[in-house]
């Protein structure tokens, strides 16, 4: 590993104080990695506590040429907080304080440190919650979701990340405070340099606080799950359930192999079936009733095998009844099954291909039948779930890394998939980001003309070219 100039390592070290710059490869090795299998040494760590330390750790690199990495907890997947060009990693862990939670308002204002949990911990204490909430949600940050546009099963309802982020300060490639944004859900005043930087996985600046718009907790929600008999009848009652008037909290689907990942190891009660969903309602518990049955009438359908209904769930009621305890513990079951899926797919096989690709609702029959057909062409397990409701799936491509033709296969699916996503209208991400996993497939999705303007913004951003190299933009 390359050391850093000593006339750097003492700058840095004398604005980041005692223990806030690592340079021991051993010390570094841990934040050179994300969720992704990916790894690169930094050639330094730098573990600011205020906006004004990482104004100056990014005046410094810049003067040297020194890549910056932003970095949360590396739960990401692509590879976008990966320090593949070396310089310096930037984690926010220790700038983890909520600053304020303003109920008359709506809004918490974070730093990007804080824990998804954590803040839905805080905000639940006042009523409140803040809709993203990935699988990761207990140990991602907030930082993290910021930079990927994160979003999770509620996102159906309650949208993604930059659906409720209200305002940001940002450092550029300056070393520049910039505040973007106001607490407020109105407003027409310039640029939205707000829902710009979101997405932009560290590519134009380093978040040092956001304001986020809370969301009160509902009074009750209620449960369906539909059985069908094939992907493809469950996919059409996802078009369907998505053309009503009503919009479920949740809709997740899982195909015929994910049920029985969630049954076998995940340990929900789950019957043999071709495609589940899972539905949610949320609000008043007055208006529950009504909700569930226009619900229940759109899963209703051609192959549909079994439909149950749980009883409504109030958030804060006492005791419900034996019985419906016994429901909700089988519902919590089957949702903890739910999230646990993704790793235990390397129970069927050691390498996986997972693509988080999203297409228009409508479009999702035709990319479920297009899934089931790059399956047989690559003659290799294709598992799919995920957030149905919002068009985003997981698909997971399974392999033996060590098996030449399975992985030129995977690869080939996996190429497949995407050409299929874009002749759907669809993107190549919904919320796992772009990184380098995907970064070479960004010039079939967009003309030459639009990398040229994202070039172009970064390049105002970061005139130096230091954040996040090599990441989103070919």
């Amino acid at each position: 590993m390359n050391t850093l100039p000593g006339i750097q390592l003492a700058a840095l070290r004398a604005e980041l104080g005692d223990g806030g710059l690592l340079t021991e490869p051993a010390q570094c090795h841990v934040y050179g990695y994300d969720d992704s299998r990916r790894h690169a040494l930094p050639q330094a760590v730098a573990l600011p506590t205020t906006t004004a330390q990482v104004q100056a750790l990014v005046r410094i690199c810049r003067e040297a040429q020194l890549p910056i990495v932003a970095r949360g907890r590396g739960t990401n997947t692509t590879g976008a907080s990966v320090p593949f060009a070396g310089g310096v990693v930037v984690s926010f862990e220790r700038m983890d304080r909520i600053l304020a939670i303003r109920p008359a308002d709506r809004v918490a204002v974070v730093e990007p440190g804080v824990l998804n949990g954590t803040l839905q911990e805080a905000a639940g204490a006042q009523g409140f919650f803040w809709p993203p909430d990935p699988t990761s949600a207990p140990y991602c940050t907030i930082g993290g979701n910021l930079a990927c546009n994160a979003g999770g099963p509620r996102a159906v309802k309650y949208g993604a990340t930059r659906d409720n982020v209200l305002a940001l300060a940002f450092v550029d490639g300056r070393g520049e405070l910039i505040r973007a944004g106001a607490p407020t859900t109105k407003g027409s005043s310039g640029y939205d340099f707000t829902r710009l930087l979101i997405g932009s996985e560290g590519t134009l600046g380093l978040i040092v606080e956001a304001t986020l718009r809370l969301v009160p907790k509902p009074e009750a929600r209620r449960s369906l799950r539909a059985l069908y008999r094939d992907m493809d009848a469950a996919a059409a009652a996802v078009a369907r359930l998505m053309a009503q008037p009503v919009v479920p909290s949740m809709l997740e689907f899982m195909d015929a192999q994910c049920v029985k990942l969630a049954r076998e190891v995940g340990g929900a009660d789950i019957p043999d079936a071709g495609a589940l969903l899972m539905i949610e309602a949320d609000g008043a518990e007055e208006q529950l009733d009504f909700s569930v049955a226009a619900l229940a009438k759109a899963a209703r359908g051609d192959g549909l095998i079994a439909l149950d209904v749980a009883p409504a769930c109030p958030e804060h009621d006492p005791e419900h009844g034996e019985g419906s305890s016994r429901r909700e513990a089988a519902r919590e079951k089957l949702w903890a099954a739910r999230k646990a899926l993704s790793p235990s797919l390397r129970t069927i096989a050691p390498g996986k291909i997972n693509e988080d690709v999203v297409v228009p609702v409508s479009a999702i029959p035709a990319l479920v039948a297009k899934v089931g057909q790059i399956a047989r062409d690559i003659d290799l397990p294709v598992l799919s779930f995920g957030h149905a409701g919002n068009g985003n799936l997981h698909v997971n491509i399974l392999y033996h890394p060590d098996d030449a033709d399975q992985s030129a296969r995977a690869q080939r699916g996996m190429h497949a998939l995407f050409a299929a996503v874009l002749a759907l209208d669809g993107q190549l991400s919904g919320e796992h980001g772009i990184g380098v996993a995907k970064r070479p497939f960004m010039a079939q999705a967009y003309s030459p003309p639009t990398l040229a303007l994202m070039r172009a913004v970064k390049a105002q951003f970061d005139p130096q070219g230091i954040f996040n190299p090599g990441k989103l933009v070919p």
